[in-house]
This record gives structure tokens, sequence and C-alpha cells, in this order.
């Protein structure tokens, strides 16, 4: 019978998810090389210098650096 020796319900079927599935998945790979996977923001932006920013003012409050060293810093931050 012919229909037997083509796509049956054996390796037929499973060969053919593996001759699909392989390229797909290369493609998917190097597509996230390239793109990251998302969108990241850049480095620098607001966000980034805000949290910096608290955490140079926490710093500040807990004493561990003197007010002339705050101040620059915060200058140096916002300058960005």
């Amino acid at each position: 019978m012919m229909w037997e020796y083509g796509m049956g319900w054996g390796w037929g079927w499973f060969g053919m998810a593996l001759f699909w599935l392989v390229p797909i998945l290369l493609i998917a790979m190097v597509l996230k090389y390239f793109f990251g996977g998302g969108i990241r923001p850049n480095p620098g932006t607001r966000d980034d210098r805000q949290g910096a920013l608290d955490v140079l003012e926490e710093r500040y409050a807990r004493g561990e650096i003197d007010r002339e060293e705050f101040l620059k810093k915060r200058d140096d931050l916002k300058r960005g």
C-alpha cells in the first residue's frame, strides 16, 4: 500500500515536525540575538538618573557623604 510509505503515523510526522521546527527555532534565536529580545531603555535615561539621585540622597541622609560631596555629585547627575 502506497500510503504507508509516505506520511504515516510513525516517523514521517515526527520527521516533518523536526524539519520545520529546527529552522524556525534557529531563526528565532538569531532574531533574539540581534534584537535583544525587546526594547531596553538607553543608559543614562531619566529613570536611571533619578534612581542614582535617590541613592545619593539616602547616602547623604545617613551621613555617609558630606554636603560638599553631595552637592557636587548631585550637580553631575543633573547635568547627565
